[in-house]
């Protein structure tokens, strides 16, 4: 990754005055004092950062960011510095993108000769010169709060309060890529929490990283996009995680903790191998099963397609997948964003205000049709992702009983498209229950989908009948099937908010 030169002060930026000689012809046209021609000659050949170029790159960063301590407090104000200095730099390319256009366009020059003779002229050294003033000074007060960070005593070290934990894991959300190519310590590492929370107060949990030895049964709850495994904790009294506990005593919950920006695919992968570190330090566990809501249904699918490529066999003791709400063909306010930006950038004078696009992160990204592996971005020069009609299909796993939970605004059953459409505000009905014409279809029992009327996207967490069907699904765990007793084979389950539920 490229990086700007060091200097150990602001006099330092300015002080050389030797001059590049195969850069003369265009700064001679600027008609600038010596002094003026040599700093800007000379911080054109500086190495620049220029954040629209990196969030362009298409990283993989499996093994990036994993097993990491919980972010403190220091590396909260460490974070804020880098991302201050970064929103600056960001800020700084599109408003000199935007001034470039409305100068050359009208005069018919907005052309790439003409572009790379303005980034050598007067006006485009400038713009450099507040890049890498901003640079140096965000990087010397991130360097120290470092510093003071590794000077400290390891128990004075202090967690994130709540609030700000929030506030981190919405950011990694937004931008949380952006956050691991600068290596800003904001970064969210992808981690295990055990079920410590439920025994602590409901305004000072935590929760402890996974480090007891496991055995029985396993399950994995992974949040969803800007959330964190605190947020199936957002009440005692509504709480999947308490009901699974009390209905399987013998069960152990964990919850997965995760950097929602990062590529999907990347995250699978390393979920995966996260999966495998557990099961071969505690050889005990007999099944895994994985609850996710909305993109962490997408990441446990990915680690199970990736589990075959990397020859784990973790993936054998998986005995449930249930997702709620997620997007398994793409959710609509994704697409819809990106459909702006692509006509944004279409017209004359704001074509670069569509940079603000590439702010949002690859996670979302993946979101628009939600792409679980590497095929569907890799070959891509930006940040993208393929077209529909061009992904490539992940089935799931025979052996894995797969569940899928879809839910819809309206309260009333509507056999229309405007209802599936609608869906739960965020994702449609067809695509979280995974229904697809041709080879991307997710071919899963009627009886394993249920849609929940009057329910939105967010509160599938903490909805009681959601509950209640996914403690009903894991408790029988197939039985119904081998006995051939469930009638809920063929039929799907549709709940509404009287609480009744019917199999149409």
């Amino acid at each position: 990754m490229l990086s700007p030169k060091s200097f150990d002060t602001i006099h330092d930026l300015f002080a050389t005055t030797r001059r590049d000689p195969d850069a003369s012809s265009d700064a001679s046209s600027d008609a600038s004092p010596q002094f003026q021609g040599d700093v800007y000659e000379q911080l054109a050949q500086l190495e620049y950062i220029y954040v629209d170029e990196l969030t362009r790159l298409n990283v993989d960063d499996s093994d990036a960011m994993t097993n990491r301590e919980p972010i403190s407090l220091v590396d909260f104000f460490e974070g804020l510095a880098q991302l201050a200095t970064m929103g600056v730099v960001e800020v700084t390319d599109i408003v000199e993108a935007v001034h470039r256009e409305i100068i050359l366009r009208p005069l018919g020059r907005f052309n790439e000769g003409n572009v790379t003779r303005w980034q050598r002229g007067i006006t485009g050294r400038i713009y450099s010169t507040v890049r890498q003033v901003m640079l140096l000074v965000g990087n010397n007060l991130a360097s120290g709060l470092q510093m003071y960070n590794n000077m400290r005593n390891p128990k004075e070290v202090q967690p994130l309060p709540i609030n700000l934990r929030r506030l981190v894991n919405i950011l990694n959300g937004v931008m949380g890529d952006h956050l691991i190519n600068h290596h800003n310590p904001l970064a969210v590492s992808m981690v295990l929490y055990d079920s410590s929370l439920h025994n602590s107060s409901l305004y000072n949990r935590h929760g402890h990283l996974q480090r007891d030895a496991l055995s029985g049964r396993i399950i994995i709850l992974c949040h969803g996009l800007c959330m964190s495994h605190l947020s199936w904790q957002l009440s005692k009294s509504n709480n999947l995680g308490e009901q699974l506990i009390r209905s399987q005593p013998t069960s152990t919950v964990l919850y997965l903790n995760y950097n929602t920006g990062r590529r999907i695919s990347s995250n699978g992968r390393n979920f995966s191998k996260v999966l495998q570190e557990l099961v071969d330090n505690n050889p005990d566990i007999t099944q895994i099963d994985l609850v996710g809501h909305s993109m962490g249904g997408l990441i446990a699918r990915s680690a199970l397609f990736y589990s075959k490529e990397q020859g784990f066999d973790w993936v054998k003791r998986v005995g449930n997948l249930i997702t709620l709400g997620s997007p398994h063909h793409g959710a609509s306010l994704e697409r819809i964003g990106n459909f702006v930006q692509d006509r944004i950038a279409k017209l004359p004078f704001a074509g670069s205000l569509a940079k603000l696009g590439d702010l949002r992160s690859a996670g979302i990204i993946d979101l628009r049709y939600g792409s679980i592996r590497d095929a569907d971005w890799k070959s891509l020069e930006g940040r993208g992702v393929l077209p529909a009609d061009f992904h490539h299909p992940a089935r799931l796993p025979l052996h894995v009983r797969t569940y899928f939970i879809a839910a819809t605004l309206v309260e009333t059953h509507y056999d229309s498209k405007a209802t599936s459409l609608l869906g739960d505000g965020l994702v449609t009905i067809d695509s979280a229950l995974g229904e697809h014409t041709g080879e991307r279809a997710l071919s899963v029992p009627e009886g394993h989908k249920a849609v929940f009327y009057g329910v939105s996207h967010y509160n599938l967490l903490y909805n009681e009948r959601v509950h209640k069907k996914v403690v009903a699904w894991l408790l029988d765990n197939g039985q119904s099937e081998l006995n051939q007793e469930g009638q809920e084979l063929s039929s799907r389950v549709y709940s509404y908010p009287d609480d009744l539920n019917l199999m149409v």
